[in-house]
């Protein structure tokens, strides 16, 4: 089975601003994996739409709950992993559902939920090494808090 590999960048908005979360796969950054899966697919608009999340700005709870599906049940059975780019997750979410096992966490039947004609089917899914994910968490949360929700 073929794994992909994920990163969590995080980086601040503007100049100091707030800590914005942005998923890596396989070294390229989600936000820039969508962009070109929906301009190819001739989705309208496309391109700039989505930047990271920004915890600061809505309580998703700890990022290594949030990043395994365990988020608010308030949001539905999908978990925003991207944001609008203006900062707010509510305005251009892109959900995903996430399922976690021992040995995987998959990301697949992905949807823009403002956009429901869209088809989102040929993009991913993403399957993670559960030990690598599991990493990769540990150094979001070394970056963003570890006891705290940021």
């Amino acid at each position: 089975m073929i794994s992909n590999e994920i990163r969590f960048d995080c980086r601040h908005h503007g100049d100091g601003g707030a800590l914005v979360i942005v998923p890596r796969i396989d070294g390229t950054p989600l936000t820039e994996l969508i962009d070109r899966f929906e301009i190819t697919a001739g989705m309208q608009p496309a391109g700039d739409a989505y930047g990271g999340l920004i915890p600061r700005y809505f309580r998703f709870g700890l990022m290594q709950d949030h990043f395994l599906g365990r988020s608010t049940n308030a949001m539905g059975p999908k978990t925003p992993i991207l944001g609008c780019e203006c900062g707010e997750w509510g305005c251009w979410p892109l959900m995903a559902r996430i399922a976690a096992t021992a040995d995987l966490v998959i990301w697949d039947s992905f949807e823009q939920p403002h956009r429901t004609t869209r088809d989102y089917t040929a993009f991913g899914p993403f399957q993670f090494d559960r030990d690598q994910y599991d990493d990769a968490l540990r150094a979001l949360s070394a970056t963003t808090g570890s006891d705290r929700s940021c």
